[in-house]
C-alpha cells in the first residue's frame, strides 16, 4: 500500500469510528429516564385522553339515541302509510 492509500484508509476508519460513537451517545440520550416535566406532561395527556373519551363516549350515546328516535319515527310514520292505503 501506499503512503496515500493509507491515510485514507485511516480516515475511513476514524469517520467510521467517530459515527458510531455519535449513534451510541444520541442511543443513550433517548433511553434515559424521563425528567419529571415530561411525567408530568404525559399525566397530564392521559388524562385529556381519558376526558376526551369520555366525551366521545356521551357525543356517540346522544347520537345513538337520536338515531334510535329518528328509526322510531320513520317506522311509526311508514305504519300510518300503510295503514292508510287499506
Amino acid at each position: 500500500m501506499t503512503t496515500t492509500t493509507k491515510r485514507q484508509l485511516a480516515a475511513l476508519l476514524a469517520g467510521t469510528f467517530a459515527t458510531a460513537a455519535t449513534v451510541s451517545v444520541a442511543q443513550t440520550q433517548t433511553t434515559a429516564e424521563p425528567t419529571h416535566a415530561e411525567k408530568k406532561a404525559a399525566k397530564k395527556q392521559a388524562e385529556a385522553d381519558k376526558d376526551a373519551n369520555v366525551a366521545q363516549a356521551k357525543a356517540d350515546k346522544k347520537k345513538t339515541e337520536s338515531q334510535s328516535k329518528a328509526n322510531e319515527a320513520a317506522a311509526d310514520a311508514n305504519l300510518k302509510n300503510a295503514k292508510k292505503a287499506d
